[in-house]
């Protein structure tokens, strides 16, 4: 089974949130939506900043991004 490696990305910069052994491609991709969504309950002030978890296969390539706050804040302006 492949191993996964998850980043918390805040602009340019990417901070490690460690990695697990998955089936494949797809359950990583739903873990990063998890994590994603976790994080922006714990850590709200992020969501503004256009963060996201970034998925990293065995081979350190970038497979996925999802974002913490998943409408952009031009999408919630609009909505004012």
């Amino acid at each position: 089974m492949p191993y996964f490696h998850y980043d918390l990305v805040i602009g340019t910069e990417f901070r490690d949130q460690g990695g697990m052994i998955l089936e494949d491609q797809d359950l990583a991709k739903q873990r990063a939506d998890s994590l994603a969504s976790e994080m922006a309950i714990i850590r709200p002030d992020l969501k503004a900043m256009g963060c996201s978890i970034r998925v990293l296969d065995d081979d350190n390539r970038e497979i996925y991004r999802s974002p913490l706050d998943p409408i952009p804040s031009w999408r919630h302006l609009q909505n004012t």
